[in-house]
């Protein structure tokens, strides 16, 4: 049974299709290791070791950085991985007011006034 899926040759951690236990031989395409951690469903297990500031690698592209030194087998997840993606801090130089958010055009705030206001 294939415990872990892994996409990229490049990718160093795989993605968990069923809970992992610590102790526990994954293998994930060419690699196999053991599982450091109880790792659940959905999540990533490293498939070498990433060094803290190294990238992790899933799809073939980075997902994040390692916040700590993440060893073999370890599971990978927003305990030792800070995200890139969604971050919309990073890009974003102001906050929008609540108004755009909900309204992006402000064409539906306009047209559900004109419906609320009674007919003269």
């Amino acid at each position: 049974m294939t415990m872990a899926i892994v996409i990229s040759a490049d990718d160093n951690v795989a993605t968990a299709l069923e809970a992992i236990e610590a102790g526990q031989t994954v293998r994930a395409g060419a690699t196999v290791v053991t599982s450091a951690d109880h790792i659940p469903r959905g999540h990533k297990i490293a498939l070498r070791a990433i060094p803290a500031g190294g990238r992790v690698i899933k799809y073939g592209s980075p997902i994040g950085t390692a916040s700590h030194d993440i060893e073999v087998g370890a599971h990978v997840h927003t305990h030792n991985v800070a995200s890139a993606r969604g971050r919309g801090d990073l890009a974003a130089t102001t906050n929008p007011r609540p108004s755009e958010l909900a309204h992006p055009s402000g064409a539906a705030a306009t047209t559900a006034a004109r419906i609320a206001e009674p007919a003269e």
